[in-house]
């Protein structure tokens, strides 16, 4: 017997997350790992992990992507729809946390805020430029207060002073934490400090002239932190709802889209088999010299044999999967 599901997956440059919902929106299972700078075996290894510990056949009957990578993972996987993570965050908030009209979302590489009427994405913003905004920040200042990441929050909450640390810049503030480190500063003060650090920046960058209601969601890595959570509610004076899969939040919101679309639509899926877990596929970039726009075309080709020095799109060899880059489009392959 087997259970009929809807795949999403969201490639981050941090993380790659998949998850899997029934056909009534009910999260099945997910999984999340590393990309490492390999978004294409990230994807792989997410497939193979979800099937490794399956407890039934899955019948994938729609794929969704999303992320930074979602073009990628929808031309590697099969995809029947491909939104941005707004989208995908909005729609799985909604679902999981009824009355939801703010989201806050901290990822490794980048922060936003979706603010919901009605259950409709009203206004939102991103932030993809400075780094004290981001999870990857306090990792690196983690490791070099010798804390394990995993044990920051609860360090933190342990606060009775915390440092005030300047958290405009990513530059500054590292500078302010190792000053303020060597003034004696305890580890936990410290740590409460960054986290408050943050919740400025955030609050008032991303946050700026939006009007923050509850019930107010919490989602992305760094909402695992309890110390970030704290610093939130203190900050807002409301309860932060940290949801169960918050980690995998745009790739829920992925699968419930494609079970949108597949029941409106009715159409198979394109997806394309458990096996491209266990294909190889490799990518080639090449500069198209047309016209003056000089494009970044990457191509996404199937098979073994290494595809080295090629200069000239056309020269590419090969089971083309995908391609994409252009701004015209007379190279891409879909």
């Amino acid at each position: 017997m087997s259970l009929t599901v809807y795949l999403g997956i969201d490639v981050g440059s941090v993380t790659t997350k998949l998850a899997l919902v029934d056909e009534s929106g009910k999260f099945v299972d997910s999984c999340m790992l590393r990309t490492s700078g390999k978004p294409v075996l990230a994807v792989q290894k997410g497939l193979q992990e979800l099937q490794n510990k399956k407890l039934t056949d899955y019948k994938v009957t729609g794929v969704g992507t999303t992320g930074s990578g979602r073009n990628l993972a929808g031309a590697l996987a099969g995809a029947d729809i491909i939104k941005n993570e707004i989208t995908a965050h909005a729609v799985a908030a909604g679902v999981n946390v009824p009355g939801v009209q703010t989201i806050l979302e901290i990822g490794g590489q980048d922060s936003k805020i979706i603010i919901l009427r009605d259950g409709i994405v009203t206004d939102f913003a991103m932030n993809t430029v400075c780094a004290a905004g981001t999870g990857s920040f306090l990792d690196q200042q983690a490791n070099r207060l010798n804390v394990p990441i995993e044990e920051f929050g609860e360090t933190a909450l342990k606060s009775t002073n915390p440092a005030r640390i300047a958290g405009r810049c990513g530059v500054f503030a590292e500078s302010d934490l190792i000053h303020k480190q060597q003034l004696g500063y305890p580890v936990e003060d410290l740590l409460y400090g960054l986290c408050q650090a943050l919740v400025r920046n955030y609050l008032s960058n991303l946050a700026l002239g939006k009007e923050l209601l509850p019930v107010i969601t919490f989602q992305g890595g760094v909402a695992a932190n309890s110390g970030m959570v704290k610093a939130f509610e203190e900050a807002l004076g409301v309860e932060i709802i940290v949801p169960a899969h918050h980690q995998t939040m745009g790739a829920i919101g992925a699968a419930l889209l494609a079970m949108e679309d597949h029941q409106y639509t009715r159409f198979n899926t394109k997806f394309k088999g458990w096996e491209v877990g266990g294909m190889s596929f490799q990518s080639v970039t090449c500069t198209c010299n047309a016209c003056s726009n000089n494009c970044e075309i990457i191509t996404i080709v199937e098979g073994v044999e290494e595809v080295q020095h090629v200069e000239k799109i056309k020269d590419i060899k090969g089971n083309i999967i995908a391609r994409w880059g252009g701004t015209c489009g007379r190279w891409d392959v879909a």
